[in-house]
Protein backbone atom coordinates (compact mmCIF):
# COMPACT_ATOMS: atom_id res chain seq x y z
CA UNK A 1 0.00 0.00 0.00
CA UNK A 2 1.36 3.72 -1.00
CA UNK A 3 0.19 6.84 0.98
CA UNK A 4 0.29 10.14 -0.37
CA UNK A 5 1.26 12.27 2.21
CA UNK A 6 0.62 15.65 2.01
CA UNK A 7 2.34 18.16 5.14
CA UNK A 8 0.20 21.78 5.39
CA UNK A 9 -3.40 20.89 6.54
CA UNK A 10 -2.61 17.31 7.55
CA UNK A 11 0.19 17.02 9.75
CA UNK A 12 -0.27 20.75 11.49
CA UNK A 13 -2.62 23.54 10.53
CA UNK A 14 -2.10 24.69 6.93
CA UNK A 15 -0.98 28.46 7.78
CA UNK A 16 2.99 27.75 6.71
CA UNK A 17 5.17 29.96 5.15
CA UNK A 18 8.72 30.27 4.43
CA UNK A 19 10.83 32.20 6.13
CA UNK A 20 14.38 33.08 5.61
CA UNK A 21 14.01 29.98 4.10
CA UNK A 22 12.46 28.32 7.03
CA UNK A 23 8.95 26.91 7.71
CA UNK A 24 7.36 28.98 10.29
CA UNK A 25 4.06 28.05 11.23
CA UNK A 26 1.78 31.10 12.10
CA UNK A 27 -1.01 29.47 14.12
CA UNK A 28 -1.48 27.74 17.21
CA UNK A 29 0.95 24.35 18.19
CA UNK A 30 3.45 23.39 15.84
CA UNK A 31 4.89 22.05 12.96
CA UNK A 32 4.33 18.56 12.72
CA UNK A 33 2.19 18.36 15.86
CA UNK A 34 0.03 15.67 14.42
CA UNK A 35 2.54 13.47 12.76
CA UNK A 36 2.42 10.66 16.10
CA UNK A 37 -1.46 10.47 15.59
CA UNK A 38 -0.25 9.43 11.91
CA UNK A 39 2.97 7.12 12.93
CA UNK A 40 0.20 5.44 15.55
CA UNK A 41 -1.89 4.84 12.89
CA UNK A 42 0.26 2.84 10.42
CA UNK A 43 2.08 1.06 13.36
CA UNK A 44 -0.22 -1.67 12.91
CA UNK A 45 0.64 -1.68 8.85
CA UNK A 46 4.55 -2.33 8.14
CA UNK A 47 3.84 -2.69 4.96
CA UNK A 48 2.55 0.87 4.04
CA UNK A 49 5.05 2.93 2.19
CA UNK A 50 5.22 6.76 1.79
CA UNK A 51 5.11 9.37 -0.84
CA UNK A 52 5.13 12.54 -0.19
CA UNK A 53 2.59 14.78 -2.13
CA UNK A 54 3.72 18.15 -0.54
CA UNK A 55 4.98 21.45 -2.22
CA UNK A 56 7.86 20.86 0.56
CA UNK A 57 9.81 19.02 -1.98
CA UNK A 58 9.50 21.55 -4.45
CA UNK A 59 10.54 24.39 -2.25
CA UNK A 60 13.35 22.74 0.05
CA UNK A 61 13.93 19.58 -1.97
CA UNK A 62 12.89 16.51 -1.07
CA UNK A 63 15.73 15.48 1.97
CA UNK A 64 15.51 18.20 3.72
CA UNK A 65 11.18 18.11 3.67
CA UNK A 66 12.01 14.14 4.41
CA UNK A 67 13.66 15.31 7.61
CA UNK A 68 10.90 17.24 9.00
CA UNK A 69 9.41 14.07 10.04
CA UNK A 70 10.12 11.74 12.78
CA UNK A 71 12.03 8.79 11.99
CA UNK A 72 9.09 5.91 11.87
CA UNK A 73 7.79 8.01 9.13
CA UNK A 74 10.74 8.70 7.41
CA UNK A 75 11.55 5.32 7.27
CA UNK A 76 8.71 4.59 5.08
CA UNK A 77 9.33 7.29 2.42
CA UNK A 78 10.30 5.44 -0.96
CA UNK A 79 9.62 8.55 -2.90
CA UNK A 80 7.68 12.56 -3.83
CA UNK A 81 5.31 13.24 -6.76
CA UNK A 82 7.86 15.70 -7.46
CA UNK A 83 11.51 15.20 -8.37
CA UNK A 84 14.13 18.03 -9.16
CA UNK A 85 14.88 16.77 -12.77
CA UNK A 86 11.33 17.91 -12.82
CA UNK A 87 12.75 21.65 -12.73
CA UNK A 88 14.69 21.19 -15.77
CA UNK A 89 11.97 20.57 -17.72
CA UNK A 90 10.54 23.87 -18.64
CA UNK A 91 7.35 22.74 -20.05
CA UNK A 92 6.49 19.92 -17.17
CA UNK A 93 7.22 22.69 -14.47
CA UNK A 94 4.72 24.80 -16.14
CA UNK A 95 2.04 21.99 -16.31
CA UNK A 96 3.25 20.93 -12.51
CA UNK A 97 2.76 24.35 -11.03
CA UNK A 98 -0.80 24.45 -12.73
CA UNK A 99 -1.79 20.70 -11.87
CA UNK A 100 -4.01 19.86 -8.93
CA UNK A 101 -2.71 17.64 -6.24
CA UNK A 102 -5.08 15.13 -7.78
CA UNK A 103 -3.20 15.28 -11.08
CA UNK A 104 0.24 15.79 -9.53
CA UNK A 105 -0.60 11.90 -7.42
CA UNK A 106 -2.55 10.08 -10.89
CA UNK A 107 1.02 10.51 -12.41
CA UNK A 108 2.86 9.41 -10.53
CA UNK A 109 0.29 6.31 -10.04
CA UNK A 110 -0.36 5.99 -13.75
CA UNK A 111 3.57 5.98 -14.00
CA UNK A 112 4.31 3.57 -11.17
CA UNK A 113 1.07 1.16 -12.32
CA UNK A 114 -0.07 1.34 -8.56
CA UNK A 115 -3.37 -0.04 -7.98
CA UNK A 116 -3.51 -0.07 -3.92
CA UNK A 117 -2.88 3.97 -2.57
CA UNK A 118 -4.39 6.49 -0.86
CA UNK A 119 -4.30 9.62 -0.70
CA UNK A 120 -3.67 12.39 2.79
CA UNK A 121 -4.54 16.20 1.64
CA UNK A 122 -6.46 18.62 2.53
CA UNK A 123 -7.16 19.73 -1.03
CA UNK A 124 -10.07 18.22 -2.65
CA UNK A 125 -10.21 20.02 -5.72
CA UNK A 126 -10.73 18.04 -9.25
CA UNK A 127 -10.50 14.41 -8.07
CA UNK A 128 -12.06 12.27 -9.89
CA UNK A 129 -14.94 10.16 -8.95
CA UNK A 130 -13.21 7.00 -9.72
CA UNK A 131 -10.46 8.04 -7.11
CA UNK A 132 -12.30 9.85 -4.28
CA UNK A 133 -12.76 7.08 -2.28
CA UNK A 134 -8.89 6.94 -2.30
CA UNK A 135 -9.05 10.12 -0.67
CA UNK A 136 -9.01 11.11 3.38
CA UNK A 137 -9.82 14.80 2.67
CA UNK A 138 -8.77 16.74 5.74
CA UNK A 139 -10.11 19.70 7.52
CA UNK A 140 -7.15 22.19 6.84
CA UNK A 141 -7.04 24.15 10.64
CA UNK A 142 -7.76 20.17 11.97
CA UNK A 143 -5.45 18.18 10.16
CA UNK A 144 -5.26 14.25 11.42
CA UNK A 145 -6.54 15.61 14.56
CA UNK A 146 -9.59 14.95 13.85
CA UNK A 147 -10.80 11.55 15.31
CA UNK A 148 -13.22 10.55 12.65
CA UNK A 149 -10.37 10.82 9.85
CA UNK A 150 -7.71 8.77 12.06
CA UNK A 151 -11.06 5.84 11.96
CA UNK A 152 -11.77 6.40 8.46
CA UNK A 153 -7.54 6.21 7.83
CA UNK A 154 -7.85 2.71 9.71
CA UNK A 155 -10.70 1.56 7.50
CA UNK A 156 -9.14 1.83 4.47
CA UNK A 157 -5.45 0.65 5.44
CA UNK A 158 -7.86 -2.37 6.76
CA UNK A 159 -9.43 -2.97 3.65
CA UNK A 160 -6.03 -2.82 1.64
CA UNK A 161 -3.91 -4.61 3.97
CA UNK A 162 -2.29 -7.34 1.52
Amino acid sequence: MILFLDFDGVLHPDEVYLVRGRPMLRDEGHLFMWAPLLEDALSPFPDVQIVLSTSWVQKLNFRRASNFLPEALRRRIIGATWHSKMAEEIDYSHWWNAATRYQQIRRYVNRAELTNWIAIDDDGEGWSTGDANKLILTDSQKGLSDAKLLLQLSIKLRLHDD
